[in-house]
């Protein structure tokens, strides 16, 4: 489930291959969605719905549910932000990430130059999407499996498949780690397979 890491970070920290990612939407059936992941997991904490306080505050009430389970909890924001709450990791664009303290970094990128991006970030995995349509960015080119595996290859860190996934899909794709809002969250709003996923 997870990658040895030997950049600078704290010693014997992992890289999880399976990721929940938090947003509005599933924010009421969280609880419950973590506690149905396996040990050893990762939760990317987004919610960017709520204030800066109350953002804080629901993800210090995760972090005690994370410890617990041994998840890797990770802050949507820079280093520094992630450090100061406690956070087990970071995640963003490479232009969020770039600087800050020796930390698990998820670094978001579509694109080659993006990968290269990433590395200079002192990325711990690379996020790649979205990998097939979603409808939370209708209007955004899918990468296919086919491309998101040559950019895969190129990443100097594991590559996390994200957009429209769910366990099948990344069987299929043959990724190193994936990462999933309503393919990993039970959410009520998660229809039949074959509908597009929302997940971005």
């Amino acid at each position: 489930m997870a990658l040895r890491y030997s950049a600078p970070m704290r010693p014997r920290q992992t890289v999880p291959t399976l990721w929940l990612v938090t947003d509005q939407r599933t924010d009421a059936a969280l609880e419950r969605a973590l506690r149905q992941l396996p040990r050893g997991a990762g939760v990317i904490f987004r919610h960017y719905h709520l204030s800066a306080p109350a953002r804080g505050a629901r993800f210090r009430a995760l972090a005690r549910l994370a410890r617990h389970r041994d998840f890797t909890l990770a802050w949507s924001g820079p280093a520094r932000e992630a450090r100061r709450l406690g956070a087990g990791a970071c995640y963003g664009p490479p232009a969020v990430l770039s600087s800050g303290p020796a930390l698990m970094r998820l670094v978001t990128a579509h694109s080659l130059a993006e990968i290269g991006a990433a590395r200079r970030a002192r990325a711990s995995a690379v996020l790649l999407s979205p990998v097939y349509p979603t409808r939370s960015h209708s209007g955004a080119r899918a990468l296919g499996a086919v491309r998101f595996r040559l950019l895969a290859a190129r990443s100097p860190v594991g590559a996390i498949a994200l957009g429209g996934m769910d366990p099948r899909r990344a069987r299929a794709l043959g990724a190193w780690g994936w990462a999933a809002i309503d393919g990993l969250s039970g959410s009520v709003h998660r229809k039949k397979e074959a509908r597009i996923p929302e997940d971005s």
